[in-house]
């Protein structure tokens, strides 16, 4: 399932479900039923994700299994993990813009 987040200040940006929810988590929201965040939210919202991402690079992300054998580039991107920092960061920017712009998120599951 897809998480579709919008705003008529900033535009959308897609999520698979699991990074979704865990988002929405972090910003205090329940997963699941549409929601919104306003704009008086925002700040709160952006502080909570970046709390988040800091705490993760403070506390380290393990570094990608080492491989036997033979290795292609192909191979290293499938093993590096993605970051909570990269996968907040579009969410992050939606709320800034849309907080800027003085409209709120919306989304569906």
């Amino acid at each position: 399932m897809l998480y579709e987040f919008k705003s008529r200040a900033a535009g959308t940006v897609v999520m698979t479900q699991p990074i979704a929810e865990r988002i929405l988590g972090i910003v205090g929201k329940a997963p699941g039923a549409p929601g919104i965040i306003t704009v008086e939210a925002m700040p709160e919202a952006i502080a909570a994700l970046e709390r988040a991402v800091a705490e993760e690079k403070q506390n380290g992300t393990p570094p990608p299994a080492a491989g036997t054998g033979t290795t292609t580039d192909n191979d290293e991107e499938r093993r590096t993990p993605v970051t909570l920092s990269q996968r907040a960061y579009p969410f992050i920017e939606l709320l800034k813009a849309a907080h800027a712009g003085g409209k709120p998120v919306t989304w569906g599951a």
